[in-house]
């Protein structure tokens, strides 16, 4: 049978010739805290395995690296080495960081086939070769504008400060962050710098000075309409998380300015020198003024400031900004006399995937403008896993930037040869101890190499996968890291590990136990029986379902429901004990190898350790993954069944190990 595209009458969804999958950009400051594991690269790493065994490894491309440039990183590097616990050079800081980084994903048994780095190595050559590309492109296309905007300037130190260097409040209404940069908070808002709300500067504290500063923009509200007309696509789909759909939405609003109900009084004052608008209630504290342009809004604003009227800007679109003057940034090249700039973090960010996945083709000996086989080919599908702040720039600019690529006219339906717009999959936030964790906040979030010194990464990696972060924000409570935990309460991490060490184990070492001791460590041949057939199919449809759908929690509780039923079928027959008859023994251990066999497959993406282990026991090469054989029996791997001989199973060992300090429980 190979891979029957209908089972039970039930249409199997079609998955993609080839896919590359991205897993976010963690920035060169720090090693990765557990968000970032949790939060996006194990649910990449799981769709990647799933795919590799899906589709084959060979049409799948993982990649994911380190972010290299931005101020965050320029300012944790002036930092530490004022405090004296780092020397060497920029380049330095983020080469020893990727490192941690990479060395904490390998800990984690996340594989991308490549985890690059923007500033560092061939990588770094070729991301700097892609940026010169989209650039130029979308310049030559019409897409780009020059803007001259107020950049803040400390005078004390006469230099201008990057925007991790200015700290104040978010203008944008409604946002709830601590902590706004200088055109962007830690939520993701934009925002123009001028409207930052308190400035000051954190090399002095003082408030700084606004000068003037040039930079490209990419023209945003010129893709108004094309991205509309996509989004209402999207709606319709069903194949994208709502929240995801909702967060783009906000974007498509005309240009709004909120003023506080408190305020009216004032406005009213002065409404006749407003250039013409509407007015619609707000929120409860808030009225809306609704302009026809961004032109008209900016003017409004500044009659409002002048009158000292409080306000925030709506969300709309924008010119996306795509260059700066830091001097650690991807240098641009000398377009219309512009000269000396760099790109700036974001933009050059929604393009590194393509810059790794080139380097990765080159590393491979193929050419590295392969990559246009990978994402611009109606063939292909690019799945870019993201956290929920960074849906907007995942989204709107990136898809304007791709779409720009084609030529004045662009389709939102690229043709093939020209880049597709990629499926984002963006979860909600992994909440620490039901509170947000963010490394510069008050809440410190656990390293994620932390964690493994009461975890395994196995057990690690089910959990995060079952919390369901597609849907809702999901407080993650370690009981070794809550200082509230009930001393007699179980580990809310291990509920999912259970499932691992005890019940799975169970059914596997049952499996082998019995076949050392009645089959000569071999698996009898025969029928598996029509009801385990049928049970078994509904388990691999309804995983596949799941995992296509990116529903990964619903994943975890149809393997885990699958497990059980192993252990609770054995337990009906008992085919280990001498008293069981010979043929009940016989059809038992065959029905329960071909469920182990089906239940190893699904959970491979979850607990790659573990099942790699159960893989190596029966002495199967890694054809034992390839799902074009999921619904055959487990001796269409054995090139002569009835003298396979498994690898012997010492007494009390496990598959799915416990870590040490469980041991004891």
């Amino acid at each position: 049978m190979s891979d029957p595209k209908v089972i039970q009458g039930r249409v199997r969804p079609n998955f993609p010739k080839r896919a590359v999958i991205t897993g976010g950009m963690p920035y060169g400051n720090k090693d990765l805290h557990f968000g970032h594991v949790g939060g996006v690269f194990v649910q990449a790493d799981a769709f990647a395995r799933f795919l590799r065994d899906r589709i084959g490894a060979e049409n799948v491309i993982f990649v994911s690296g380190t972010d290299c440039y931005g101020s965050p990183i320029v300012e944790s590097h002036r930092e530490m080495a004022s405090r004296g616990e780092f020397e060497g050079s920029l380049e330095d800081f983020v080469a020893f960081n990727h490192k941690r980084q990479k060395e904490t994903l390998t800990a984690y048994h996340v594989f991308p086939n490549l985890f690059a780095a923007s500033g560092i190595g061939r990588a770094s050559t070729v991301h700097r070769e892609m940026g010169a590309f989209f650039i130029e492109t979308l310049y030559a296309h019409g897409f780009l504008e020059k803007r001259t905007t107020p950049q803040f300037y400390d005078p004390e130190r006469q230099v201008f400060l990057n925007g991790r260097q200015v700290l104040g409040r978010c203008p944008v209404e409604g946002c709830q962050s601590e902590k706004a940069y200088a055109d962007e908070c830690s939520l993701g808002h934009q925002y123009e710098p001028r409207d930052l709300i308190a400035p000051k500067s954190s090399l002095t504290g003082e408030k700084p000075e606004m000068r003037d500063v040039t930079n490209w923009y990419l023209n945003l509200p010129k893709f108004r309409d094309i991205l509309s007309a996509w989004l209402e696509e999207v709606k319709t789909s069903n194949q994208w998380r709502s929240f995801v759909i909702s967060s783009i939405q906000e974007y498509f609003e005309p240009p709004i300015i909120h003023v506080p109900i408190k305020q009216l009084e004032e406005l009213e004052a002065i409404r006749h020198t407003l250039p013409a608008h509407t007015q619609q209630e707000g929120k409860a504290s808030s009225v809306q003024l609704v302009f026809d342009s961004l032109e008209v809004l900016e003017k409004a604003r500044e009659i409002l400031a002048k009158h000292a009227i409080r306000y925030r800007k709506g969300k709309t679109l924008v010119p996306f900004r795509l260059t700066g003057n830091l001097a650690w940034g991807v240098p641009v090249p000398d377009l219309d006399g512009m000269d000396g700039l760099t790109f700036w973090v974001w933009p050059e960010s929604l393009w590194a995937p393509i810059s790794f996945t080139a380097a990765y083709l080159e590393s491979r000996g193929l050419s590295k403008d392969d990559w246009r086989a990978w994402w611009c080919s109606k063939e292909s599908q690019v799945y870019q896993f993201i956290g929920e702040d960074n849906v907007f720039f995942y989204s709107l600019p990136e898809f304007a930037m791709f779409l720009g690529l084609q030529g004045e006219k662009p389709d939102r339906h690229p043709p093939e040869g020209q880049l597709q717009l990629p499926h984002l999959i963006a979860n909600r936030h992994l909440l620490f101890l039901s509170k947000k964790a963010s490394s510069s906040g008050d809440v410190k979030p656990p390293m994620a190499n932390a964690l493994l010194d009461f975890y395994t990464a196995d057990q690690l990696r089910t959990h995060f996968l079952s919390l369901g972060l597609g849907s809702k924000s999901v407080s993650f409570q370690p009981k070794p890291f809550n200082p509230n935990a009930d001393a007699r309460a179980a580990d809310p991490v291990l509920k999912e590990g259970h499932l691992l060490s005890n019940a799975f184990n169970r059914a596997i070492r049952s499996c082998f136990y019995t076949a050392q001791k009645f089959y000569e460590g071999k698996v009898p041949v025969g029928e598996v029986s029509a009801d385990v057939l049928t049970q078994s199919e509904t388990a691999v449809l309804d995983f596949e379902m799941a995992m296509f759908t990116h529903e990964f929690q619903a994943a975890v509780d149809v393997a885990g429901r699958y497990i059980r039923d192993i252990n609770q079928q054995w337990n009906q027959n008992k085919p280990y004990n001498d008293d069981c008859d010979p043929h009940v023994r016989r059809q038992a251990l065959i029905d329960a190898f071909h469920m182990v066999r089906v239940a190893t497959v699904v959970m491979h993406p979850i607990a790659p350790a573990g099942t790699e282990k159960v893989r190596d026991y029966l002495a199967l090469d890694k054809t034992f993954w390839d799902w074009e054989k999921i619904f055959e029996p487990l001796y269409v791997f054995m090139e002569n069944p009835a003298e396979h001989k498994l690898k012997f199973l010492e007494p009390r060992v496990d598959f799915f190990d416990k870590h040490f300090s469980q041991i004891s429980e």
